[in-house]
């Protein structure tokens, strides 16, 4: 009876598997939003595909382009600068925090629709304080490597 209790406390880790945990949740997330938009559209699917009603369009009426192509340049210039600030300085997650807060600060902004000064600087403490609180939280108290 001993044992099975003390084999109650013990866990064990894969290593050469541990590092695909997180991206298989985000994986098995964007399959049920996928199916989510899929049920959720069906009929507007089956008439774009079978010719009927309206033509189909990729964008709605009056989509704002601009901020689709600024989000679209923003996401991989995070990731490649997340990538080199963390070769530079590594094992620190200095690459997670180095490249978060600019990239946080520029979509934020990307997405503000009056820029006031008081706006601004809202959006710059988010841009600083978010990520040291994540950096901190994951990196330093539950010591989870960034990049």
């Amino acid at each position: 009876m001993a044992q099975s209790l003390s084999s109650l406390l013990e866990i064990t880790i894969d290593f050469d598997q541990s590092h695909l945990y997180f991206p298989r949740i985000v994986m098995v997330l964007l399959a049920v939003l996928l199916l989510w938009i899929v049920v959720s559209n069906v009929g507007r699917i089956r008439a774009a595909l079978s010719g009927e009603g309206t033509r189909f369009q990729f964008f709605e009426p009056h989509a704002d382009k601009l901020r689709l192509v600024a989000t679209l340049a923003l996401i991989p210039l995070y990731f490649v600068a997340m990538d080199y600030i963390g070769q530079l300085i590594p094992n620190m997650g200095m690459g997670f925090l180095l490249a978060s807060i600019p990239f946080m600060f520029l979509l934020s902004f990307v997405y503000l629709h009056q820029r006031t000064p008081k706006l601004i600087m809202l959006i710059g403490a988010n841009a600083i304080i978010a990520p040291l609180f994540v950096w901190f939280l994951l990196g330093q108290m539950f010591n989870i490597s960034l990049p």
